[in-house]
């Protein structure tokens, strides 16, 4: 592993320890250049196969835990949501789609999946992802999914 600071060809692994999902190995490095000595962290993760996104355009592309973690805390900014949580909605998504999809998954099942998350979440950002999501037209639209939320929460 090469040391992201000086580049340096040799690292040592000085801890491992299994991630908080089950999934993924962290590993604490050190450099063994004399001049860097700096440490870093790494993360080790199972080498799945691709699991593919088919659009409404029936156009297909990767999945991508990054573009998915991305929309999240755009949808989560400025709410009292962590980071950690974030990445454990993805996890979880991305485990769920993973198991019940073999090769493709339509992309309205992961906009779906991220609504749901988001709901349970945090209502303000479940409104912000939607609006997005939905394609709200207008204020009309926005307030009828804002109420359908609050008679949700009121159950």
């Amino acid at each position: 592993m090469k040391c992201p600071y000086c580049d340096a060809e040799n690292t040592r692994v000085v801890e491992s320890r299994p991630g908080e999902d089950g999934t993924t190995i962290r590993r604490r490095r050190e450099c063994v250049a004399e001049d860097c000595g700096r440490r870093f962290t790494t993360y080790e993760r199972l080498e799945q196969r691709p699991l593919m996104v088919v659009k409404k355009d029936m156009e297909r592309e990767e999945f991508s835990r990054e573009k998915l973690y991305r929309g999240l805390m755009k949808a989560c900014e400025k709410r009292p949501i962590s980071a950690e949580q974030v990445e454990s909605v993805c996890a979880d998504i991305e485990r769920t789609l993973r198991m019940e999809f073999e090769r493709e998954v339509p992309s309205s099942v992961v906009g779906e999946r991220v609504m749901e998350a988001l709901k349970e979440l945090d209502g303000v950002a479940y409104v912000r992802f939607a609006s997005v999501y939905r394609e709200f037209r207008d204020v009309e639209t926005l307030a009828q999914e804002v109420l359908s939320l609050l008679g949700e929460k009121r159950k």
